[in-house]
């Protein structure tokens, strides 16, 4: 009991001091406007800050994150083949990947996909 004492004191000794010595080397010593500036998605920070934004930019962006996060989903899908019952697993595969294809129909048709205009 005594030695997880020692160990535990130790840990919390080492961390701390990491800790403080990460805090005092973190500290900026000059300050600069241009790196304290935010800079977003190549506009220039100093310009006016209401530059009207892309809506097909950001359109294609969500619809690019939403057919990542689907293709995260099916990747495991892959690998749970042997566990799961065959009849079950074609089912759910079949159902999603329909539900992705009707929606990439979907934004296909509503113009969505077109990179110029």
């Amino acid at each position: 009991m005594n030695f997880i004492m020692i160990i535990s004191m130790m840990l919390i000794t080492i961390t701390t001091i990491l800790m403080v010595m990460a805090s005092i080397l973190s500290k900026k010593s000059i300050i600069d406007r241009e790196k304290s500036s935010p800079f977003e998605c190549g506009f220039d920070p100093f310009n006016k800050s209401r530059i009207p934004f892309s809506l097909r930019f950001f359109l294609i962006a969500v619809i690019f994150l939403i057919f990542d996060v689907e293709i995260a989903i099916l990747l495991p899908m892959v690998e749970s083949i042997s566990t799961s019952n065959m009849m079950s697993w074609s089912t759910v595969s079949s159902i999603f990947i329909v539900i992705l294809l009707v929606g990439l129909y979907h934004e296909w048709n509503q113009g969505a996909l077109e990179w110029s205009s």
